[in-house]
C-alpha cells in the first residue's frame, strides 16, 4: 500500500520517522486536499490541520511536554482530538484516551496510573470533565477549544502564534507512544504500552484501496477515535484521504453519511453490521462508494455476514487483532466464499511476519484442524502492561503472546476463533462456546439479534443464558428456542433462560456487554 515507505525510513533511531510525523508530512505534502469533515460538516484542508497540529505541538513543548511525559485525552470524535493526538506524539510523550463508556472513578484512577502530566478537554466531554476534575490531581488542564473557565485555558487559542512546522524533538523507534486500556466497566482496566517502531508496521495495511479506482479513501469514523477508528484515521490521512466523522454510531446516521459523503471505508464491529442490516433504510440507500467495510473485534455470525455480502457485495474486509499485537490477520473480499452454507467464519491468514500456533494446554503445539490456545508471534507485540510486570508475563513467554482465544488452523492456514477462554462456559456434560451457540441462534426466524451468557448460582455452578431482539412481529419462547438448539446441538447448549431486551447494551468499544446483561439478571 505505501511502496516507498520503506525507502523513507531506516529501522534506527538517527532516521526513523514516527508515525505522527508521517501523517502530518504527507497532510503538508497536498495542502488543499479535505482531510477532516466535521460532525457539523466543516471541512477542514491538510493544510490547515498539519498548521494546527504543528502549532499544538510546539505550546505543548512550551508549557514543559518533552519525552516520557503522559499526556492524557478526554476528547470524543473530534478534529480537535485528531490533532492533540498528533501533536502530542510529536512532543514525544505518549498518548492515553480516556474512553467514554466508563466509570468516572474508574477514569480518575487511570489517570493517577498513568502518571498524567497534561490533561487535554475537548467540547464533547466538558461535561465529563467537571465530574472527573475533583477526583483527580493533574499539573496541567487544558481545553481543545473555547468552553468553561473551570476546565482549563484555551491552548488551541494560546497555540495560535507558534510555528505551523515539525519540531525538533527526535523520537525513536523504542519511545513510548501510548497506552491502550482493555474494556470493562468495573476496576482498573490493564494498560497496553505501545512504541512507535511497533505501530509502524501497521501502514503496510492495504487500507483504503479497493475496486477499480485508485481515488483517495473517505473513511467515516463513525465509532470512537479512540479505538481502531483512531487508527483508520490516521491510514486515511497518510495516504491522501478523507476522514469524515459522527459523534457516535447511528445507523440510519451512518447510512445516511455514506450516500451523502460518498464513503469508501467503514470500520465496523458485528453487532453494529447487524445494526446497518437491520435498518430500514438500508434498501433505499445508495451504497455504490463502499470500497472496503472492515469488521472485526468479536465473534461474527456466518449467518449474517452472508446476508452483509448480499446487501453490501464483495466489499467486506475480516480482520482479527488486539491491543496487544495489533493486527493479526486479515480475510479479504475475495476470501469471503470460504464462508460455506452453515460454515464458520474465518479471520483470515495471518499477516506477513506474524506467526500463528495453536496450543495444547501443555503447551504443545497442535496440528492442523485441531482446536487449543491461540499463541502469535510477530513485531507488532506489546511492550507490555503498563507497571504490570507480573501479568505481562503471564501472556508474553520466550517471545510469544498468549491471546486468551481459543481457535484452529485449516490445512490451508486460515485461523478459525472459537471464543474467549474467559467467556467458556462450563456446564455440567461439557463445555459451551457462547459464539457457537449464537451463531445457531441467529439462524432461528424469531431472533434478530442475541447474545449468550454464562450465569452462576449459589453452589457456582455455571447456566446457559441467552438475550434475545425478536425479529419484527416475533415473540421466541424459551421452549421452543431450547427445542432448536437441543435438535441441532444437544441438550448442554440449550438456554435454561431467555431475556428478551429490545437491543444487546455493548460496550464502550462496541462489543456485546455481558458483564452488564449478567448484573440485570443478578439484579
Amino acid at each position: 500500500m505505501v511502496a516507498d515507505y520503506k525507502e523513507e525510513v531506516a529501522v534506527n533511531d538517527r532516521e526513523f520517522i514516527s508515525t505522527p510525523a508521517l501523517i502530518l508530512r504527507s497532510l503538508s505534502a497536498d495542502p488543499g486536499r479535505p482531510a477532516v469533515i466535521t460532525p457539523d460538516g466543516a471541512e477542514i484542508t491538510a493544510g490547515d490541520f498539519a498548521a494546527a497540529s504543528y502549532r499544538l505541538a510546539h505550546e505543548l513543548i512550551a508549557r514543559g511536554v518533552t519525552r516520557g511525559d503522559t499526556v492524557t485525552l478526554l476528547t470524543g470524535n473530534t478534529a480537535e482530538a485528531l490533532s492533540a493526538r498528533y501533536a502530542a506524539g510529536l512532543a514525544g510523550a505518549r498518548v492515553v484516551n480516556l474512553y467514554e463508556g466508563m466509570s468516572t472513578p474508574v477514569l480518575a484512577e487511570i489517570v493517577a496510573s498513568v502518571d498524567t502530566t497534561v490533561l487535554l478537554v475537548d467540547a464533547e466531554r466538558f461535561a465529563g470533565a467537571a465530574e472527573l476534575l475533583p477526583l483527580i490531581d493533574v499539573p496541567t488542564v487544558l481545553r481543545l477549544g473555547p468552553g468553561p473557565a473551570a476546565v482549563g485555558e484555551d491552548v488551541i487559542a494560546a497555540a495560535a502564534h507558534r510555528p505551523a512546522e515539525p519540531p525538533a524533538v527526535r523520537i525513536g523507534p523504542d519511545d513510548d507512544l501510548g497506552i491502550r486500556h482493555t474494556g470493562g466497566t468495573t476496576g482498573i482496566p490493564k494498560g497496553i504500552l505501545s512504541r512507535h517502531g511497533t505501530y509502524r508496521g501497521v501502514f503496510d495495511v492495504p487500507f483504503g484501496r479497493g475496486g477499480s479506482t485508485d481515488e483517495p479513501p473517505r473513511f467515516l469514523a463513525a465509532t470512537s477515535l479512540a479505538h481502531l477508528a483512531g487508527i483508520f484515521s490516521d491510514l486515511t490521512l497518510h495516504h491522501g484521504g478523507t476522514v469524515v466523522l459522527q459523534r457516535t454510531f447511528d445507523p440510519g446516521e451512518v447510512l445516511a453519511a455514506v450516500e451523502r459523503e460518498r464513503i469508501t471505508a467503514l470500520w465496523v464491529l458485528p453487532p453494529l453490521l447487524y445494526q446497518l442490516l437491520d435498518h430500514p433504510a438500508i434498501g433505499r440507500t445508495d451504497l455504490s462508494s463502499l470500497r472496503q467495510i472492515w469488521y472485526g473485534g468479536c465473534a461474527a455470525s456466518p449467518t449474517r455476514i452472508r446476508e452483509a455480502l448480499k446487501v453490501f457485495g464483495p466489499v467486506l474486509v475480516g480482520v482479527y487483532g488486539m491491543s496487544e499485537a495489533q493486527l493479526i490477520s486479515l480475510l479479504s473480499p475475495e476470501e469471503h466464499d470460504r464462508i460455506a452454507q452453515g460454515g464458520q467464519v474465518p479471520v483470515g491468514r495471518p499477516f506477513p511476519g506474524v506467526e500463528v500456533e495453536i496450543r495444547a494446554e501443555d503447551g504443545t503445539a497442535l496440528p492442523a484442524g485441531e482446536q487449543g490456545a491461540v499463541h502469535i508471534r510477530s513485531a507488532g507485540l506489546m511492550a507490555g502492561y503498563w507497571k504490570r510486570p507480573d501479568l505481562t508475563a503471564e501472556v508474553l513467554r520466550d517471545g510469544w503472546l498468549h491471546t486468551g482465544d481459543v481457535g484452529h488452523l485449516d490445512a490451508d492456514g486460515y485461523l478459525y476463533l472459537s471464543d474467549r477462554v474467559k467467556d467458556l462456559i462450563i456446564v455440567v456434560g461439557g463445555h459451551v462456546y457462547p459464539s457457537e451457540v449464537e451463531d445457531l441462534l441467529l439462524t432461528h426466524p424469531a431472533i434478530a439479534r442475541c447474545a449468550v451468557f454464562g450465569v452462576r448460582d449459589a453452589q457456582e455452578a455455571e447456566h446457559v443464558h441467552v438475550a434475545v431482539v425478536p425479529a419484527p412481529g416475533q415473540q421466541p419462547e424459551l421452549a421452543d428456542i431450547q427445542a432448536f438448539v437441543t435438535a441441532r446441538k444437544g441438550r448442554i447448549y440449550a438456554p435454561e433462560a431467555l431475556h428478551l431486551v429490545a437491543e444487546i447494551p455493548l460496550t464502550s468499544v462496541g462489543k456485546p456487554d455481558k458483564k452488564r446483561l449478567r448484573a440485570a439478571v443478578a439484579e
